[in-house]
């Protein structure tokens, strides 16, 4: 199956199904002599992880991760020796027998249809490789791509902006960690926060789902990060937040707003902020011409409503017949809370391959 690696010089691979063994994965191209911290991987991947709130899926995993290669003691720290890192996540909860009864039918809003289309037959077990659950490895590597970028001042972070009607009254901008874990929804405006927890609370009583939007916020990007033409650093910004479950929609900077605007209005005027240039306003949202202005990157995803519902439904099998489902199973009524760790792994990963891209860029110069 092609289209499981993402990235450039820093290169992702990812491996296994949401009902087998394990996930896991290789990833390619991290430079030697990062002294990782691997208690803040496992943290990132906490983060992610199922059952850590009446807000997500009961699914309950230790989501802990295995270091295969890539890695060497020194000095009391794991340092990375260039090579590979390889690493599995096990699945400690998989049940795919509960999902026999899913082998021939296909369940509305899923993967299920488009992926038998594809190859013929298809992973019944909660969707094989289509499943959410394969984000785990992308979260480990972006962990491991958060502490490279760190190194150069770069700080990435993401937030849930709306859930469903219900939006923080606040424009874009970065919140820490702390601002954000501090309510299980992970929306740093604490009424509103509130407010939505009531509300996928009350989602999830009915058996019902519901999505909304996420802001992620990169800063400390220098400027001139991003290639030419078809590797502009938002396109590459688009595909990774497009790769994940769910996503419906994306807007860099001023986004779907500012085709209300005149270029008057919409421009942003370069100012002097002492050591470097810097622009008035951040309508672009800290990209123009597809490379990085030095100012910061903002970035808004929307997701759908997870597809699986505890709802009796309808759909049709494989001869076409009608076929009844049953409400059940074990799934987010909001993703929105768990898709943070999401987003900000693959902003990491983006970034991070674009930092390589760069300093290879300018070696030819001698800069």
């Amino acid at each position: 199956m092609a289209g499981n690696t993402f990235g450039n010089l820093f290169r992702l691979t990812t491996f296994g199904e949401s009902h087998g063994p394990a996930l896991g994965g290789i990833l390619d191209g991290c430079p030697a002599g990062l002294a990782l911290d691997l208690e803040a991987v496992q943290a990132d991947l906490d983060r992610r992880r199922p059952g850590q709130s009446a807000l997500t899926t009961p699914r309950k995993e230790s989501d802990s991760v295995e270091w295969l290669s890539g890695l060497l003691e020194s000095e009391g720290r794991m340092v990375t020796t260039g090579a590979p890192l390889g690493f599995t996540v096990a699945n400690t909860s998989a049940k795919p027998q509960d999902y026999d009864h899913l082998k021939d039918t296909f369940r509305p809003s899923h993967a299920d249809f488009s992926y038998e289309a594809k190859y013929g037959f298809r992973d019944h077990r909660g969707g094989g490789r289509s499943s959410a659950r394969e984000t785990v490895s992308r979260v480990v590597a972006g962990a491991v791509a958060r502490q490279l970028l760190a190194q150069q001042g770069v700080e990435v972070s993401a937030y849930v902006e709306r859930v469903q009607d219900l939006q923080m009254p606040l424009p874009p901008s970065f919140h820490s960690r702390e601002e954000v874990d501090a309510h299980p929804v992970r929306c740093p405006h604490p009424e509103t926060a509130r407010r939505m927890e009531e509300r996928i609370a009350d989602v999830k009583k009915d058996g019902d789902t519901v999505g909304g939007a996420l802001v992620l916020v990169a800063r400390g990007v220098p400027a001139g990060w991003g290639e030419p033409v078809f590797d502009r650093l938002h396109a590459d910004l688009a595909k990774a937040m497009w790769s994940l479950p769910a996503t419906k929609a994306l807007e860099l900077g001023s986004g779907m707003q500012g085709t209300l605007m005149r270029g008057s209005q919409h421009n942003d005027a370069f100012v002097s902020r002492g050591d470097r240039v810097g622009t008035a306003t951040n309508r672009s949202g800290g990209i123009q011409g597809g490379i990085s202005n030095g100012e910061d990157i903002v970035l808004r995803i929307g997701f759908k409503p997870v597809a699986t519902l505890l709802q009796p439904g309808t759909s049709v099998d494989r001869e076409g017949q009608a076929v009844n489902l049953p409400g059940r199973g074990r799934h987010d009524p909001c993703v929105l809370p768990r898709a943070v760790a999401l987003v900000e792994a693959m902003a990491c990963l983006v970034l991070a391959d674009h930092s390589l891209r760069q300093r290879a860029a300018r070696l030819t110069f001698g800069a």
